[in-house]
């Protein structure tokens, strides 16, 4: 007789469907309005809550696990999201994304803060924690609003929209800038809110972090694209050989390094990518990197988010109450949309540009890495539960509400900057890149 029911053969067999079905579902869901987290998602709760003998992904239970899962998911799409990048890096060409990460940001961070300590009712730091995973633009599952695949030299230039772009380089970037005000809530939920140990906070968890890790990442960066584009010896010269494993090497080298110094290994990782990036702009050695890493990535969300999905079948949300529901949509809906256009306010974007770019603000697995992490290294066991189930949801209705508007509105934004283009009769140039 067949063993249809046994664990082992239908988990193995899932877990082959849900592989194949990652390779196609980018292809074949490219021009509708569903993105490839929403199926998985709902793949994930459907699948833990027909099939009882599954574990209980329970992160708060498996805290170590889901931290580290989401951890090397999210540092190999900081890798992609690097080395994707086209434009070289300059203050005024990237004048979008210091805008999102040093006004749109903080003012994130700031008002969920309030929202959490006075209409959730949490901690001054577990509001903080919140307020601080919750402020990054996930660099993992907003791959419908971002860059593609690196171009050659012009190409790429002309083709990298501001919207993408600015999306893009804020998720590389504000995943390791948001790690100050994690600490922050750990050293309060650990020491309470006296100012003594601001002067140390400061001087410790916001300059000397990510002053290496951005050092680390840059030095790094430099010696791997020597090695990979200059090296005097053809064995060492890797951009000869097409090999894309590396860039998982790349990406360790540089997050554990500056791991191990006290640096940001996110920023690391990030600053390594565009460095590697801006040795040599027009070889294609990029494209085999990126799409090492891309594939990679895609894999690893995957699991995660079919093991959120899990988490939420089995009663992750069981604390959840219609305040949670409505907090969550005006974090997603009015504080990050109405942040980002207070930010871009005065920028060389267009008004369409603007409101996408505040409004794409997708929340995902670095938030879940985020308060894994805080969670483990602070004092918030009171209030462990409600914290992941507020997070959770938040990321569940960013898959959902972003999910359904991220391809219709890209499509639109690109149509009408096309017809633009086409009536000027030349090429388009986006203003910051002057």
């Amino acid at each position: 007789m067949l063993k249809l029911f046994e664990g082992p053969s239908i988990i193995y067999t899932v877990l082959g469907i849900i592989v194949f079905a990652a390779a196609l579902l980018p292809r074949l869901l490219r021009r509708a309005p569903v993105s490839m987290p929403m199926v998985f998602l709902s793949a994930g709760i459907v699948a833990f809550a027909l099939i009882k003998y599954l574990p209980d992904p329970d992160p708060v239970k498996y805290d170590v696990v889901t931290t580290h899962l989401t951890e090397v998911c999210v540092i190999i799409s900081l890798m992609g999201a690097g080395l994707a990048l086209d434009r070289p890096l300059g203050w005024r060409s990237w004048s979008t994304t210091w805008r999102l990460l040093g006004i749109v940001m903080p003012l994130c961070i700031l008002a969920f803060t309030l929202m959490g300590y006075f209409f959730l009712g949490l901690g001054l730091a577990s509001a903080v924690l919140v307020a601080a995973a919750l402020a990054p633009t996930d660099p993992v599952l907003a791959s419908e609003v971002q860059v593609g695949e690196p171009a050659d030299g012009e190409e790429g230039f002309d083709r990298e929209d501001e919207v993408r772009f600015g999306l893009t380089s804020e998720a590389g970037l504000n995943d390791g800038l948001a790690f100050p005000f994690v600490y922050l809530a750990i050293t309060m939920s650990l020491l309470g809110t006296s100012p003594e140990w601001f002067p140390q906070w400061f001087a410790v968890d916001v300059l000397w972090r990510i002053g290496f890790g951005v050092l680390i990442g840059y030095g790094t960066g430099r010696l791997l694209g020597r090695l990979f584009f200059s090296s005097r010896k053809d064995s060492f010269r890797l951009s000869n050989h097409s090999e894309g494993f590396v860039a998982l090497a790349a990406t360790f080298l540089a997050y554990g390094l500056a791991e191990t110094f006290e640096g940001y290994g996110f920023i690391a990782v990030f600053v390594c990518a565009i460095t590697v990036r801006n040795e040599e702009r027009d070889h294609g050695y990029h494209r085999v990197l990126h799409s090492y890493v891309e594939q990679l990535e895609r894999l690893l969300s995957v699991v995660i988010l079919v093991l959120l999905g899990g988490a939420i079948a089995r009663g992750l949300f069981e604390t959840i109450g219609w305040t949670d529901v409505v907090l969550a949509l005006a974090f997603l809906l009015l504080v990050r949309p109405l942040a980002g256009l207070l930010g871009l306010l005065g920028g060389d974007t267009g008004l369409r540009e603007k409101v996408a770019l505040a409004f794409f603000g997708v929340r995902g697995i670095g938030c879940l890495y985020y308060i894994g992490y805080g969670l483990s290294n602070g004092e918030f066991d009171a209030e462990a539960t409600e914290v992941w189930a507020f997070v959770g949801l938040v990321v569940a209705l960013s898959i959902l509400l972003h999910g359904i508007t991220a391809t219709p509105v890209m499509d639109a934004l690109d149509r009408i900057r096309k017809r633009e283009t086409d009536v000027e009769g030349g090429e388009e140039v986006p203003k910051t890149h002057v």
